[in-house]
């Protein structure tokens, strides 16, 4: 069994202004805060610095997740509001349709309830409330002008911005709380490191001689999910659903056989990686699900680089970024990120982590 690792290792005090509550501008224009694996000098750069700041012709992976606008709002015949958070579709797309929730009302929810959503044209009936996750049945009301109940979500649904936000989404986030190359709905969280990137970025990325490939993993509310026993050992982990193509399983082994460096570009990407990967990196092509929790110690076997957001404390995003980093190379890091004004989290600024040269 894996060594135990307490969770009150990742506690840090963060003042409440450095939680970042709207995107910058621009998406490129995000600080970059450079560290190396193990430790040694900090330096601060800024995004759209990537092209020359990656070591010669490396390769990007980046999660190309899109996030659905998961977050309904209603009421029950009797006129109290619901909260619903879509999680996962169970069955096929269409006029009813069978999905996980997390649900919020002021006395609850109970099987067999029935919920009006958003405009009217789309119904929830709950089939399971269990502790943790409820069943819900989808339908399409008989005026709607829609042909599918996801379709209806497209169009009421607000974006499921983190809890962290202390707003309410609004139009911006519809586009900014999405990657530019987001192309497969399923995600009810961004994958944060992703948001930074712009099309010019990423054309300029390759124009330096960089490659780029993509994976797909499912971003679930679990990301959010804090550690409640100073035992990461006993922390269960969600599931997400991931992809990973057979081109991206190619790139990456012709760049780990030419000695090009394997750029992360965020931890669902570590954690799809790492998922398949073999224990002498060869990773295969295919999908399914996982629930890897990544803490120190661990030995990866894929990626050279990680680009990545700044997490919440006792996290378990947090934990694997110590365990790549180094545990006092990642405190040393959040320690001058704090110091020095970054802003923190979804709409925050970045990390580049990379071994020493």
């Amino acid at each position: 069994m894996q060594p135990t690792f307490p969770a009150h290792e990742l506690d840090y005090e963060l003042p409440e202004a450095s939680v970042a509550q709207a995107p910058l501008a621009e998406r490129d224009a995000a600080r970059l805060l450079c560290l190396q694996r193990g430790g040694g000098a900090l330096s601060d750069r800024v995004v759209r610095d990537l092209p020359e700041l990656l070591p010669g012709r490396s390769l990007l992976v980046l999660n190309d997740t899109r996030v659905i606008p998961a977050r309904l709002f209603g009421n029950k015949p009797s006129g109290g509001r619901v909260e619903l958070l879509l999680v996962e579709r169970l069955g096929a797309i269409g006029p009813v349709e069978r999905w996980s929730a997390l649900g919020r009302a002021n006395k609850g929810l109970r099987p067999g309830e029935n919920i009006a959503l958003g405009d009217g044209s789309l119904s929830a009936r709950i089939l399971v409330n269990a502790e943790r996750m409820m069943e819900v049945e989808l339908s399409l009301t008989p005026s709607a002008t829609v042909e599918s109940a996801t379709l209806a979500v497209e169009r009421i649904g607000a974006m499921p911005l983190p809890p962290y936000i202390k707003r309410a989404a609004e139009v911006v986030d519809s586009t900014r709380y999405q990657t530019v190359f987001a192309a497969h709905p399923g995600a009810v969280a961004a994958p944060t490191a992703g948001l930074h990137f712009t099309p010019l970025l990423l054309e300029r990325l390759e124009q330096a001689g960089h490659e780029l490939a993509y994976v797909t993993l499912h971003v679930g509310p679990g990301t959010f999910a804090p550690l409640r026993s100073d035992d990461l050992r006993a922390h269960v982990m969600h599931q997400e659903r991931f992809e990973v193509p057979e081109p991206t399983s190619q790139a990456i082994a012709r760049a780990r056989a030419e000695g090009r460096a394997v750029v992360a570009v965020g931890t669902t990407v570590v954690r799809t990686l790492e998922s398949v990967a073999s224990e002498t990196g060869e990773v295969a092509a295919g999908a399914g699900s996982t629930s890897i929790f990544i803490y120190p110690p661990h030995r990866f076997r894929v990626i050279d680089v990680l680009l990545t957001n700044f997490h919440l404390p006792r996290s378990t995003l947090l934990a694997l970024v110590m365990a790549f980093a180094g545990v006092e190379p990642t405190r040393a890091a959040y320690a001058h990120a704090i110091a020095s004004g970054y802003r923190f989290y979804s709409y925050g600024d970045a990390m580049l982590i990379r071994a020493r040269v």
